[in-house]
């Protein structure tokens, strides 16, 4: 479980550090979106059933992009949740899911 999240946090790293060295190449001025910030804006708006907010956060970014802001804001809202519950992981996203306990 924790070389999951470690591999995740691996990724993201990386992600921020490619998004951060792209931001200069585009000689526009004008700043890319934050693969985060869209995934946050659309976790929200899915939410909130806002099919509006939906398809603007989803054009933000690539697909592949928001597939892996929105895995990793779920993987951290479910290591806070945990850690809030002082309950392992897989105990509060299986509770989450309406899934029985393993």
């Amino acid at each position: 479980m924790f070389d999951r999240i470690r591999e995740a946090w691996d990724r993201s790293r990386t992600a921020r550090r490619t998004g951060a060295a792209g931001e200069g190449d585009t000689g526009g001025g004008t700043r890319s979106h934050n693969l985060f910030e869209a995934a946050a804006a659309y976790v929200s708006a899915c939410v909130d059933d806002d099919q509006d907010r939906i398809d603007e956060a989803a054009g933000r970014v690539s697909p592949e992009a928001l597939s892996f802001g929105v895995n990793e804001l779920a993987c951290r809202a479910v290591i806070a949740l945990a850690r809030e519950r002082d309950e392992p992981p897989q105990d509060v996203a299986r509770a989450l899911l309406g899934l029985p306990g393993s």
